[in-house]
């Protein structure tokens, strides 16, 4: 059913590629407009379109038929390997167009990609198993940017971007934020720790263009002071071993597995935590495809 789609979306698009095409194999008119799909009138509109642009005829008569002149079968092969061409691209297409057969591109920041985006892909995959994915592992302001190019389909970004119009979104989760100590500091044996009594210390963060860096600079700033960074890194673990090796403390999400060896996580006052969510150009359609897998998340 999609090959016969693609073929009639292909002939719909050049029209004029599959008059040659038929030409080549059925050598009179009314067979022609017949195959096409169009009065026999326009046919010979066309074929007299092409000569004339040609400078030459592109068919002559034979018995009571017509036969493609050398011009018109050189013209017929090119257009049956350009309509070939075509056709394989619109079967892409109607790929694409179909909600069970699509194909959805999510950008993600790198700690995303250790249990959210798998999770929710497994389970879309399960209702879905025909869709395919495309999956873009990015810092946040680099994310956004292919999203807002149509490099990406959806995102997933923490903080939301509240103050750019051009995109839409919904909250998907929280993640509470905790100060990542050496287990040799001065507060290590806290239940927790107040944001302004790390005022003094040398922090550990990720790089500028990060959602989690603009997090920390704003709680900071929140809290009065000017975060001092010792370090920056592009993976949050990197950033813990640097807090094991006792070079600073750093805000970072929970651990999955706990935290490693000479960490100890403190929860901080007030309390710090990050909102992920689901981001997408606001006001464009969407595939098919795209659009369940957004709904499948934010139903979730």
């Amino acid at each position: 059913m999609a090959g016969e789609q693609a073929d009639e979306l292909a002939a719909a698009l050049a029209p004029r590629l599959a008059l040659l095409r038929a030409l080549a194999t059925e050598q009179h008119l009314t067979r022609v407009a017949d195959q096409l799909g169009v009065p026999q009138p326009t046919v010979s509109r066309w074929l007299a379109a092409i000569s004339e642009q040609l400078g030459a005829p592109v068919v002559v008569r034979s018995g009571r038929g017509i036969r493609l002149t050398r011009a018109g079968e050189l013209l017929a092969e090119a257009a049956a390997g350009s309509l070939g061409a075509l056709t394989a691209g619109c079967r892409r297409a109607v790929q694409e167009a179909h909600p069970e057969r699509g194909q959805v591109v999510l950008g993600f920041l790198h700690m995303l990609g250790r249990s959210l985006v798998p999770e929710l892909v497994r389970g879309f995959r399960a209702r879905h198993p025909g869709v395919r994915f495309g999956l873009v592992q990015a810092a946040r302001q680099e994310v956004l940017a292919r999203l807002a190019a149509g490099r990406v389909d959806l995102a997933f970004v923490a903080p939301l971007p509240v103050d750019q119009p051009e995109f839409g979104y919904r909250r998907v989760s929280e993640q509470e934020l905790l100060v990542n100590m050496p287990e040799s500091h001065r507060f290590a044996g806290r239940r927790r720790v107040r944001l302004a009594e790390l005022a003094d210390e040398e922090f550990i963060g990720m790089e500028h263009g990060t959602g989690l860096r603009q997090i920390t600079d704003e709680l900071c700033a929140d809290a009065g002071f000017t975060p001092r960074m010792a370090f920056e890194g592009q993976e949050t673990e990197t950033v813990r071993a640097l807090v094991a090796a006792g070079l600073g403390v750093a805000l970072l999400p929970p651990a999955e597995t706990g935290p490693p060896p000479g960490v100890v996580e403190l929860p901080v006052t007030p309390r710090a935590s990050r909102t992920i969510g689901l981001v997408w150009v606001a006001d464009q359609p969407v595939a098919p495809a795209v659009a369940a897998f957004r709904e499948f998340t934010l139903m979730k």
